[in-house]
């Protein structure tokens, strides 16, 4: 790849976390749009020790470099008695503005630090878009290794995930002791692979891997802190039917899944692929809704009686009610039903299905576009997504 990739995440003038899984480009982003700031590495096992044992030193620091009024501490759950003297210099100095990165907020919050409550705002970054990577984005390639732009700029991806994976539980789980048995964490790793894209079923998954349920919440809890996972929640706002009330889940990028998930002889390869068409469009529609400039919530549609939506988006764009099928051609039958019936509770909403073909199709009142065309097109700003329904 060739050049810096323009992130749609903005920069503040205000002190922000930026919360991100490791090779998201968290670091490349802070230096490229704050290249003159200080700057504290925390990934330096040396610079790490130093700040644990004696976090004080970061007012030494800034009071020997006056002029320095931008300060960007990278992986600050490494040392994260540091976010107390954070709080003491904003407090101080109302002209320091602190870009705090970090890759796990357990630490920060299990341990009841503070987290600059109103001082400091929140914002995550996440694998690519295919908007931001225009014309370098490939679908195909997308669908086989993900989007982490560690992994996309790698020379040889597969080889780049599987050390990505075994090095992120390593150095996320292991080091910082948040399991205390590793084997189980991983068998629970691959179990709940099957799980991605649906809804969670925590009695199954304990039985799958031998464990008690409660163990099997605290390992999804790991998985949430370590911003390796996300769940989405059942849209029921106004609710006119019975709804489902368990949350579906996803790891955070579709090349994260396809390596941990196991492959068995008796699997069918397009159940799978559906599964990660589908969940390379749950990671895009997340980062649209941290991204856009107004208010936004992913969730997902499923009745007592079956019938589901992959994905809603309420925000102040709109409604928005998104299903994937992994096929090249569509007909009447395909997903309309569940999508009709939703219109019928909300007829304000938009209706989408994406689909691998290449035309764009209205379907009485669903518009069936290309997944790669709507992902390409999906540009947050503060119209919302960009759609011709004409």
């Amino acid at each position: 790849m060739n050049g810096f990739v323009k992130r749609f995440l903005k920069p503040s003038k205000s002190s922000f976390f930026i919360f991100g899984p490791r090779g998201t480009g968290k670091t490349s982003w802070t230096l490229e749009n704050y290249p003159n700031a200080l700057f504290i590495d925390l990934l330096l096992p040396d610079t790490e020790r130093l700040y644990q044992s004696y976090p004080e030193r970061l007012i030494q620091i800034i009071e020997a470099n006056p002029t320095q009024k931008v300060i960007i501490i990278d992986e600050v759950q490494k040392a994260p008695k540091l976010l107390e003297v954070v709080h003491h210099l904003i407090e101080k100095d109302k002209t320091l503005q602190f870009i705090l990165t970090g890759s796990s907020t357990r630490k920060l919050r299990t341990k009841g630090i503070n987290l600059l409550a109103g001082r400091a705002i929140e914002r995550h970054m996440h694998p690519f878009m295919a908007a931001e990577l225009s014309q370098q984005f490939s679908l195909k390639k997308a669908l086989q290794t993900g989007m982490i732009p560690l992994i996309w700029e790698a020379n040889e991806p597969i080889e780049a995930l599987k050390t990505y994976i075994s090095l992120y539980i390593k150095e996320e789980v292991q080091l910082e002791s948040f399991v205390r048995d590793l084997g189980a964490f991983g068998r629970f790793l691959e179990v709940i692979s099957f799980s991605q894209g649906s809804e969670l079923n925590l009695s199954n998954i304990a039985r799958e891997c031998q464990v008690k349920r409660k163990t099997v919440e605290n390992y999804l809890q790991v998985l949430e802190d370590i911003l390796l996972s996300f769940k989405l929640e059942v849209f029921t706002k106004k609710a006119q039917r019975l709804l489902t009330a368990h949350p579906k889940f996803y790891f955070f990028d579709c090349g994260v899944y396809q390596y941990i998930r196991p492959k068995f002889s008796l699997d069918q390869p397009e159940t799978i692929q559906g599964c990660v068409l589908e969940s390379l469009v749950a990671q895009h529609l997340r980062a649209w809704c941290d991204y856009c400039s107004g208010e936004h919530r992913l969730y997902y549609w499923r009745t007592a009686t079956g019938l589901e939506i992959d994905f809603i988006i309420y925000g102040e764009n709109g409604l928005f009610a998104i299903e994937v099928k992994n096929k090249t051609k569509i007909n009447n039958s395909d997903g309309l039903k569940s999508l009709h019936a939703f219109k019928k509770d909300y007829p304000s909403a938009q209706l989408i299905l994406l689909y691998q073909g290449k035309e764009k199709i209205k379907l009485g009142d669903v518009l069936a576009l290309p997944c790669e065309e709507f992902l390409l097109n999906l540009i947050p700003d503060s119209l919302g997504i960009k759609l011709d329904q004409n």
